[in-house]
């Protein structure tokens, strides 16, 4: 019997691991890196341990198993990404005394392979996508093979997955910056630089099997999740069942999946994920030998623990039901709430965490690792949370995920949130009519609506009217006349093309609380007049009566930023100070800035190189995400101010070019 677990993780899959843990009577042990040492989910561990410094320190095997032997637990919990998909790790905690909760590590050195997974699935009749998979790893293989399949081609690291180290070649000229790329980060990610090359399905649906085995020999299927709805090979929204699928496709893939999964006599949780064609034909992508991350909608329409069903399988238990017993009731969709910015080429935002507050409701779980107080650094991946909605049906699941990502609340730094509110909305969506190119297809210009202007600026106003009259940065001032108006200029950020004229950028505000009149004011926004009403709030939510309606606010501040959620989304007013004092401002010509905090994978120019617009200069890499920093005109390479392993903050100056006339 397991009685006590090490969760080797870390955010919202520890804390989901914990929860199981906690119903099942488990003790809990956590680990935690000095960046996560106030970290949600070493506060509801029953004990934790530290790993040291970030960002590494989650991958420390000897740590690790120090901490197991520390604490003695029974088991290891890896969660998802790390190490859960480590064959070494597994072998090292058996060896070490301890129960590894996944499968053997055979079958994760197997399936962690593509290549050598897509060979042995394909004796066992299983269908896999046209490609190359040869041990010879050279540019001119890769050349030549592409040449024979014609593009569209996709390169793909050979032991990872999640849409690291994976480019997409729509020219073969793509081919070698392609692979270049795609090596580095699978390198870093993974550990390994082996890759492969596989035709581009067009137009495809990306739907897996959950497949579950026990030490007995059994291995079952338990439905489908589709999982189409991605933008760089990165899930977005997931749902199961697929909308797509019949009956008869759905026994034929989970029976497909359950014969990949028995090739390596798999136990525990297990992924088996295809590519869908329009036509009904399913092709092998790869097998995800661990718990996936979209496993709530799983067990949402299951009515499943599949946590529990991990430590169970591990414990040497069989399998709790035949496949016979498996049914799915209703419908369930699962939206990862990001810390990026979509408008930004979804770059990663880190920042802190003013004020989180997880939706409610009937059929809405949510799965998260953060809460107010906290700060989402540059080290970590930036998922935050998961929002599942379930209900009887998919149209009752998705009216009950729109409603979930409306009053959702996550002040302090730009993310997705307005982006998957979008998303769901789609007709298209709703319809269930999607593959794996939506986003591409129907958000590319995907434009933030920034919520209401003047009421979050009339919200801001009032805020720094009623909590912080005088602006820190003002330099002292004060006032003979406190019934007149109070000038305050706010910049809204980020600056939105899409702002109404009259409300982008730097707006002024006029407040002037009416005479004789308690908590009554006539404000004025660019010409525009608001009779409001509002008393002074102790907590961030307010009540505003704005011309005779009334409207819920929720305000919080940092610093500078007024951060106010409306009805309708999140706004952020920078206040100006009232009475500047003049600085002294630079500029220096052809300087290129970090677009988020980071760290420099590699140069690729040199000081006094020409280059010319679009060429590629540097690469930054922060939250396992790679982000090129291109020329925006043709000039000569004047300075370099990063190396090779340099951290860099945000808005960094990274390097210096002289444009040419």
């Amino acid at each position: 019997m397991i009685r006590s677990i090490l969760i080797a993780n870390r955010g919202e899959i520890a804390c989901r691991i914990v929860r199981s843990c906690q119903r099942l009577g488990i003790r809990t042990v956590a680990v935690y890196s000095e960046a996560d040492a106030g970290a949600r989910h070493v506060q509801v561990a029953d004990t934790a341990v530290s790993l040291g410094p970030a960002p590494n320190s989650y991958l420390n095997q000897t740590a690790l198993l120090n901490a197991a032997r520390q604490t003695g637990v029974d088991a290891i919990h890896p969660g998802y990404g790390f190490l859960a998909e480590n064959a070494d790790f597994a072998r090292a905690c058996a060896e070490a005394g301890f129960i590894f909760i996944g499968p053997h590590p055979e079958a994760i050195a197997l399936m962690g392979n593509k290549r050598a997974a897509k060979a042995l699935v394909a004796q066992a009749g299983v269908p896999v996508v046209p490609g190359y998979s040869g041990a010879d790893q050279s540019d001119g293989r890769f050349q030549s093979e592409a040449e024979k399949m014609s593009t569209p081609l996709l390169v793909k690291a050979a032991a990872g997955g999640g849409g690291k180290g994976m480019r997409t070649v729509w020219a073969l000229d793509e081919l070698p910056e392609a692979l270049a790329a795609a090596r580095r980060e699978a390198l870093a990610a993974f550990g390994s630089a082996e890759l492969l090359l596989e035709k581009l399905v067009l137009q495809p649906r990306h739907v897996e099997i959950q497949v579950f085995g026990d030490q007995h020999g059994r291995v079952i299927h338990l439905g489908e999740r589709d999982c189409s709805i991605q933008r760089r090979h990165q899930k977005v929204i997931e749902e199961s069942p697929c909308p797509a699928l019949t009956p008869e496709l759905r026994a034929n893939m989970g029976a497909t999946a359950v014969a990949a999964a028995r090739a390596v006599q798999y136990d525990n949780a297990g992924t088996v994920e295809f590519l869908l064609d329009p036509d009904g034909n399913f092709y092998f992508l790869e097998m995800n030998t661990r718990l996936q991350v979209e496993h709530p909608v799983t067990e949402m329409v299951t009515g499943l623990d599949l946590v529990a069903w991990q430590i169970a399988v591990a414990a040497g238990e069989p399998l709790p039901l035949v496949q016979d017993a498996v049914s799915l009731s209703g419908h369930a969709i699962e939206a990862r709430l990001y810390a990026e910015n979509p408008a930004n080429n979804f770059l990663p935002v880190t920042g802190p965490v003013l004020l989180w507050r997880a939706p409610a409701g009937e059929g809405v779980r949510v799965d998260d690792g953060i809460q107010t107080g906290d700060e989402v650094s540059v080290h970590y991946d930036p998922m935050l949370a998961k929002i599942i909605a379930h209900g009887p049906d998919r149209q009752t699941a998705v009216q009950r995920l729109v409603r979930a990502l409306e009053t959702a609340v996550l002040l302090g730094f730009t993310h997705n949130l307005p982006y998957l509110h979008a998303i769901v909305q789609q007709p298209d969506f709703a319809a269930g009519r999607y593959s794996t190119h939506f986003l591409a297809e129907k958000l590319a210009d995907w434009p933030p609506s920034g919520g209401e202007m003047p009421l979050a600026l009339i919200g801001a106003a009032l805020a720094q009217f009623y909590r912080w009259p005088q602006h820190p940065h003002s330099g002292g001032h004060w006032r003979n006349n406190p019934n007149g108006p109070s000038r305050s200029q706010f910049r809204l950020r980020p600056d939105r093309s899409h702002y109404p004229d009259n409300l982008s950028g730097l707006v002024t505000v006029l407040l002037e609380p009416v005479r004789f009149q308690v908590n009554q004011f006539n404000i004025t926004i660019q010409n525009e007049q608001f009779a409001v009403t509002a008393a002074p709030q102790v907590g961030p939510e307010w009540t505003v009566l704005v011309n005779g309606r009334s409207h819920r606010l929720l305000i919080v501040r940092h610093g500078d930023d007024f951060w106010v959620q409306t009805e309708s989304g999140v706004v952020c007013a920078t206040a100006l100070p009232r009475l500047p004092r003049k600085t002294a401002v630079s500029a220096t010509t052809g300087s290129l800035r970090a677009p988020m905090p980071g760290s420099v994978l590699v140069v690729l120019v040199q000081a006094g190189q020409m280059v010319a617009e679009g060429d590629p200069l540097l690469k930054l890499e922060a939250m396992k995400m790679e982000h090129t920093i291109r020329a925006p005109a043709a000039g000569r390479v004047a300075e370099i101010f990063y190396a090779p392993g340099d951290a860099v903050p945000a808005d960094a100056q990274l390097l210096r070019l002289d444009f040419g006339n």
